[in-house]
């Protein structure tokens, strides 16, 4: 059975005022709701916020709320100033961390050849990770978004056995319904998304491609979770904007 799974990316927001107030009103919505132990729920904060929120999420004792780093670098240690180690990551207490988000790949030029490599050091480490993929409106109008997705994702994960590819959750997020409040509807989200699962079934099988987890990100909000969340190959959400606010936050973890 496929794990559902909502995270929230936060991306370079909140104080720590902020986040203590977020996180432990979401904690406690998820107490009083009686959400299942089996959905799990994923903060995923600016890096100097990480160990504020495992002590929040410690003190809580759920231990379906996760805690992921949103980048890391693809080596252990040495001179790469302002860069972070999944070691590092593991110290303060991640248990995941996001690879791949396409702000990553736009803004600091990263490549399918090094998101392997982060990817694998990640692995190294035991840490889990949630690999983003996705297309740009440009491709997607040139028709090219499978033609994408597909070398986003063998270039980046199909050197892995079978064992390693089920510590990786994928999110796609559609470029083109980032922060623009633009969703892909459901039906484009479930066309992505089963593609993406049969490429997975090619490769490695169905026991694989059917225990993966996919999630949709892209403008996910309170009005459109439900639905999304409908589509059979649709484990859940990556949230940007809407992860922000703990009402927003929670009515879309009911929507799972």
């Amino acid at each position: 059975m496929r794990s559902k799974i909502v995270a929230g990316n936060w991306k370079m927001n909140l104080s720590s005022v902020e986040i203590s107030k977020l996180v432990k009103e979401v904690a406690n919505q998820i107490i009083e709701g009686e959400i299942s132990s089996d959905t799990k729920i994923v903060f995923g904060p600016a890096f100097p916020y990480l160990a504020l929120v495992r002590e929040i999420l410690d003190s809580f004792h759920l231990g379906n709320i996760l805690l992921a780093a949103q980048n890391c670098s693809e080596i252990d240690s040495g001179a790469r100033t302002g860069e972070t180690s999944v070691g590092m990551l593991k110290d303060v207490g991640c248990d995941l961390v996001i690879i791949g988000h396409s702000e990553r790949r736009k803004f600091h030029k990263e490549s399918n050849e090094l998101l392997k490599l982060k990817v694998d050091k990640s692995l190294e480490h035991g840490l889990p990770v949630i690999f983003c993929i996705g297309e740009t409106l440009e491709e997607r109008e040139q028709e090219k978004l499978f033609e994408v997705i597909e070398s986003q994702v063998s270039e980046a994960l199909f050197h892995l056995s079978a064992e390693d590819l089920s510590k990786i959750v994928l999110a796609y997020e559609p470029v083109w319904a980032i922060g623009t409040g633009v969703t892909a509807s459901p039906e484009q989200a479930q066309e992505m998304h089963q593609f993406i699962r049969l490429l997975i079934d090619k490769k490695y099988g169905f026991e694989v491609s059917d225990k993966m987890s996919i999630l949709y990100g892209g403008s996910v909000k309170p009005a459109n979770a439900a639905e999304l969340f409908s589509k059979p190959d649709v484990d859940g959400g990556l949230v940007g904007g809407a992860s922000l606010k703990s009402g927003d936050f929670f009515e879309i973890i009911k929507a799972i």
